[in-house]
């Protein structure tokens, strides 16, 4: 008797049929879902990720005293020193303005950022439709506390009448008075008393403004040009010499915001540029203290190569000519450090489209995490720049293709460094892609670790002292 023949399936054929039908099944119910799901109002980039357009600015209440009224006194100034006015045309035409011009001497005017950063909050409301900061009349809406204190004028016009006394204490002294009466009046504010001053933006850009209130500012917002004016001597170093230091406590990346000098040359534009028959050009003072030793090493080392240029001087009334025609017609700008890691010679580079050779082991550059500066610049350490040979060997290494690559991205960032409105009195709508907006923008970005600072300032228990650490490098 025959058996009942059976379909031919194995035993391990029943479960990977079933397996398949399941997972058809999810499938189908899954396009049957993203079919008929209601579709979302707003794209995914919509959903709170755009960055804030504007950051809230209330402009600290100082009198006019310690911003315009400076400038008026300058322009009505009649000293010989060369920080100050002799042409007594600049009395008839400046000093009594509401809005006066910053002074176009270049030793002052390359620190015009506190200038033009004011001059932005004061214009009306209606005609600054391009600016990241916008001016609130209420503490409360504020982000960030704007204090208009033009310090490095005032530190100027110091240094201008008795250079003997600008360090001093004393009543005859005015910028020391100046600096003391601006801290006066705004630690006694409701603004400083609810923050204790971490979200007030002061502007330093001199190595040596706000000198003897540095430590009572400490804690606020500190735009400055490098870190090159807050160094001590360290006696106690290793072998009795003295080492450099930073005094972190009051200066950091972490709260601090490096700004750019106001560049001194005008710009040239990509399509003006001509064939650059220098290799390497540098025109400054040979003789620099601190860090700027570095620069009479070099000097010494490249004043006689083939290529090379080398001048004394600083590109003042008589010796912008010889700048432009120097920066323009160079491959290569040096930049040694000088009393300060970095100066206006960097960015007078980059308007000229000659590309910047960096020589310093501490400089710390505007606007970066926005601008790499490595698209353009070359970086050199101190230990290397003074082999002989060394640095010409180095930038002979990139080809005549690369350097026109650096130039390329010099142009495309060229206006991020310029500060001028080109509004008379500087009241007007700014560039969006110019300096005082970048300068915004990155004071923007230390907000959230303002306010969680504040709020960790008001936990704290009576009599508990919150360590001053800062150390962020």
């Amino acid at each position: 008797m025959f058996a009942k023949s059976t379909p031919n399936l194995s035993s391990s054929s029943i479960p990977c049929i079933f397996l398949s039908f399941t997972l058809l099944s999810i499938l189908s119910l899954s396009f049957f879902f993203v079919a008929n799901y209601p579709k979302p109002t707003c794209e995914l980039s919509q959903l709170n990720t755009s960055p804030q357009s504007s950051i809230k600015v209330f402009v600290a209440d100082l009198p006019r005293s310690f911003n315009y009224d400076l400038l008026n006194q300058y322009w009505a100034a009649t000293s010989p020193d060369y920080r100050l006015p002799v042409d007594p045309d600049h009395q008839i035409h400046h000093d009594r303005l509401k809005f006066p011009p910053f002074p176009e001497n270049p030793l002052i005017k390359q620190y015009s950022a506190e200038y033009w950063i004011f001059v932005d909050l004061e214009t009306p409301e209606n005609v600054r439709g391009n600016s990241f900061a916008k001016r609130v009349l209420r503490l409360e809406e504020a982000d960030v506390v704007f204090v208009p204190f033009f310090a490095t004028l005032s530190a100027e016009m110091e240094l201008g009448k008795e250079r003997s006394s600008f360090r001093k204490k004393s009543v005859e002294n005015e910028d020391y008075k100046r600096q003391k009466e601006v801290v006066e009046i705004v630690k006694k504010s409701e603004a400083w008393r609810r923050s204790g001053g971490r979200d007030h933006v002061f502007v330093l850009t001199d190595p040596v403004a706000m000198w003897h209130v540095r430590a009572e500012i400490a804690p606020a917002i500190l735009l400055v040009v490098d870190f090159g004016g807050w160094y001590r001597l360290d006696s106690k170093s290793s072998n009795g010499s003295s080492s450099e230091m930073i005094q972190h406590t009051q200066v950091s990346l972490l709260k601090d915001v490096i700004v750019p000098y106001t560049h001194l040359l005008p710009r040239l534009h990509l399509s003006e540029n001509k064939k650059r028959h220098n290799f390497l050009y540098f025109k400054g003072a040979k003789h620099r203290h601190r860090g700027g030793l570095v620069r009479e090493k070099l000097w010494d080392l490249l004043v006689n190569e083939p290529g090379v240029v080398m001048e004394e001087g600083f590109p003042n009334a008589t010796g912008r000519e010889q700048s432009i025609k120097g920066m323009r017609s160079s491959e290569f700008c040096l930049h040694p450090a000088g009393d300060t890691p970095t100066s206006c010679r960097l960015f007078d580079a980059i308007q000229s489209l000659c590309i910047p050779v960096i020589v310093s082991d501490t400089i710390e550059l505007p606007f970066e995490g926005m601008v790499d500066y490595s698209e353009f610049s070359v970086f050199v350490a101190v230990d290397d720049a003074l082999r002989p040979n060394w640095v010409l060997g180095h930038l002979r290494s990139f080809s005549q293709k690369q350097r026109d690559n650096f130039r390329h991205k010099m142009a495309e960032i060229q206006s991020i460094f310029v500060y001028d409105n080109g509004h008379p009195g500087g009241i007007g709508s700014i560039p969006p892609d110019g300096a005082v907006n970048h300068i915004w923008k990155k004071v923007h970005q230390k907000v959230p670790m303002i306010k969680e600072a504040i709020v960790r300032d008001r936990r704290k228990t009576p009599g508990v002292s919150i360590p001053l650490r800062c150390h962020c490098t």
